[in-house]
């Protein structure tokens, strides 16, 4: 196949502006269907991210809002950008006019940079959920807005002034890319607020409960031992016989709750720490395995992020650099299209890491296989 890529950074020059992308009829038909398939998949998979919210109460969590902020980011780069750009890299020609190109460039932008925002926010909720309190309802709503806000502060206005403030446009007729696509020092500002930086914190987030998590499991392990040898030292030796011939143990079980003392005070300085250790240590245990489970499924997450925007990050960077000669625009094609694909596997990851999202998703698509669940098993947890 002999063909011009072009994505929203349109690594093209004006050299190449007019040549058309020409594909066989085979290569045509698969990659319009492969197109085609992966929007569908962002918008079915994160519309039933959305549904669940609707219908099912339990996921109605402060903490479960920042998923619902990124669900709607990623469905409308399947709902709206996918499918625009599909005819604009089949035939190499935005048909759709100028005003359609700021829109589609000022959407998909904004959705990308959101999505990303929207992990950060997750990461940062979970670090908080881990190591401090949780935050109050208000806070979540200003996080969740200053999400779109400053998604759009990023790109938005240079996307729509850009052209007024340069006095020209460099887009030729047909095409559909931002004004800044050569513009190195704006891109490699632009991606370190819309990447690095963001790669950077939940990095920190991770590495923070990771280090909470050992703590507390170090912590845990001294409190054992330490009630281990307080029992030990305070309990005398079952072989130890007392001056009538009874055991120590003997002793203690026989005696009545109204005993001399100094026993009444040994047996209550006793029983209650080892109570309390017993009924304590359960409840530890399950707090580390939930900050656990968190924490692997918060890693998932990232990694996932890491690899679908690290590449595409610093190639825009080297591209813009050399003018686009440097890099090959089918790599740089496939690393854009990373990034749509990050937002249609995002869906795939919650019931992956949350059991409240694997159970609403089995109650929309499974609704009879779910009311025959133990209600053990279909009460969201």
């Amino acid at each position: 196949m002999d063909y011009a890529f072009e994505s929203k950074e349109a690594v093209t020059t004006s050299s190449t502006s007019n040549l058309e992308p020409q594909f066989t009829l085979v290569a045509l038909v698969l990659l319009a269907v492969l197109m085609v398939l992966l929007a569908l998949i962002t918008v079915l998979g994160n519309g039933l991210v959305i549904l669940a919210f609707l219908v099912n109460k339990n996921l109605r969590h402060r903490s479960n809002y920042f998923f619902l902020n990124l669900a709607i980011s990623d469905i409308l780069v399947g709902a709206f950008c996918i499918p625009l750009y599909i005819p604009y890299i089949l035939t190499g020609k935005w048909i759709f006019g100028r005003i359609l190109c700021k829109l589609w460039l000022v959407v998909d932008y904004l959705m990308c940079t959101a999505s990303a925002f929207s992990i950060v926010l997750i990461s940062y909720d979970r670090f908080l959920s881990v190591t401090k309190a949780v935050s109050r309802a208000f806070i979540t709503i200003v996080k969740m807005v200053a999400v779109w806000v400053f998604a759009f502060l990023i790109y938005g206005p240079a996307i729509l002034i850009w052209e007024t403030v340069v006095g020209c446009s460099v887009v030729p007729d047909g095409k559909c890319y931002a004004e800044f696509y050569d513009n190195w020092y704006f891109l490699l500002c632009a991606s370190t607020f819309e990447f690095f930086t963001p790669c950077i914190s939940v990095a920190y987030f991770n590495m923070h409960i990771y280090r909470d998590i050992q703590k507390r499991k170090r912590n845990r392990l001294q409190s054992r031992v330490s009630i281990s040898k307080q029992v030990s030292e305070e309990v005398p030796s079952p072989d130890l016989e007392t001056e009538d011939g009874l055991s120590s143990t003997s002793r203690t079980q026989m005696q009545s709750p109204v005993t001399d003392g100094s026993h009444q005070s040994r047996g209550y300085s006793i029983t209650p720490d080892h109570d309390q250790s017993v009924t304590l240590r359960p409840k530890t245990r399950s707090k580390l395995n939930r900050n656990k489970k968190i924490a692997k499924s918060l890693a998932i997450i990232v990694c996932v992020f890491a690899i679908c925007w690290a590449p595409y990050s610093l190639l825009m960077i080297i591209s813009a650099a050399c003018y686009g000669e440097c890099v090959n625009k089918f790599l740089y094609e496939i690393t854009f299209w990373l990034l749509w694909f990050n937002s249609s596997v995002n869906p795939f990851l919650y019931p992956l890491c949350h059991v409240r999202f694997r159970k609403a998703f089995m109650k929309i698509l499974c609704p009879k296989a779910f009311a025959v669940l133990p209600p053990a098993l279909s009460v969201s947890s």
